[in-house]
């Protein structure tokens, strides 16, 4: 198995490299995905971000009223540490089940968006980073996810510098392209990460 850490920025267009891995075979863990879920109605999570919150973060419908929660955290780090300390052990573990599933010969990318930020790149065989220029991360923003100017470039100042991310990746993958440059270059990245992993298989293998 080939645990591969996928990163990037926001707007970088990191979920458009996983689905075009998820093609090739990849087996997807989304920790974003997964963090919804971990406080979903009725679980132990959400009910554990309750005590601590309180039951206004709590919308109509039972569920997470996450701008709610978002204004509370995201104004006070002490706050945001708290919710931290739920969440990201229940989304740990979680992401452990879902790799111990997989087959032995798996490529199990984790798409992480916060990878370089959390210092996680350790536990992967392998980074991965989709980067794109802020330019074009701000175009992304405003064009397709309807962010005001102010607010993208207030989320993309909240996390990892460009820079900060190069230096913990193995692999780039460059974003600033077209759709049908960037599937090319997947698709040798799917290469290169099945020839690693049926190198590690043949490693683990006892002499005969």
């Amino acid at each position: 198995m080939l645990k591969v850490g996928l990163t990037g920025g926001i707007g970088a267009g990191k979920s458009e490299v996983s689905r075009l891995l998820v093609e090739h075979g990849a087996v997807l863990i989304d920790a974003d995905r997964i963090a919804r879920e971990v406080v979903a109605p009725g679980t132990p999570g959400l009910a554990a971000v309750v005590e601590a919150f309180g039951p206004d973060v709590l919308a109509e419908d039972g569920g997470l009223d996450r701008p709610r929660l978002g204004s509370i955290v995201f104004a006070d780090p002490d706050e945001l540490a708290v919710l931290n300390s739920i969440v990201h052990p229940l989304v740990g573990a979680r992401s452990r089940e879902l790799e111990e599933a997989a087959a032995p010969d798996a490529v199990v990318i984790h798409d992480v968006p916060l990878l370089t930020e959390n210092g996680l790149a350790p536990l992967y065989d392998l980074v991965i980073v989709v980067d794109t220029s802020p330019r074009t991360q701000l175009d992304r923003l405003i064009r397709l996810r309807g962010m005001t100017e102010e607010d993208a470039r207030a989320r993309m100042a909240a996390q990892a510098t460009r820079e900060q991310r190069h230096a913990v990746a193995d692999i780039v993958i460059d974003n600033d392209v077209p759709l049908d440059a960037l599937r090319k270059r997947v698709d040798a990245v799917w290469d290169d990460l099945v020839r690693r992993t049926h190198a590690d298989s043949a490693a683990d293998r006892p002499a005969e």
